[in-house]
């Protein structure tokens, strides 16, 4: 995947990925779809809503309170194969857009790497 222009998504399956898992994004795109159609329909909150707070993450399962209008169910196990094969994203929403236009270099002085 690669995101070559802003808001865009480049998909490229290639042949180190089996029919399985190219079966899996297909599954992943519809069910995005199908959310986005929620949205657009007025079926779910324009602000609070699976897109918006994807991806949850582990954390935001294990927490003790659930406060939004879907259920934790929805939210990490859409489909029934996930219970089995469920990738754990490690944080939330990152904004790369802003990384991309404010970088941020935690690389040590050139004088470090001079004799």
């Amino acid at each position: 995947m690669s995101f070559p222009v802003t808001d865009t998504l480049m998909i490229e399956p290639t042949e180190s990925e089996n029919k399985r898992e190219i079966d899996r994004f297909c599954d992943a795109m519809i069910a995005i779809r199908a959310e986005i159609h929620g949205i657009e329909q007025g079926n779910a909150d324009p602000q609070d809503n699976l897109l918006k707070n994807a991806p949850h993450t582990h954390r935001m399962l294990l927490a003790q309170s659930w406060e939004h209008p879907y259920s934790a169910q929805q939210a990490f196990f859409p489909h029934n194969q996930l219970h089995e094969d469920k990738y754990w994203p490690p944080v939330g929403r990152i904004d790369n857009v802003h990384g991309d236009k404010n970088l941020a270099c935690s690389c040590p002085p050139i004088e470090v790497f001079t004799d």
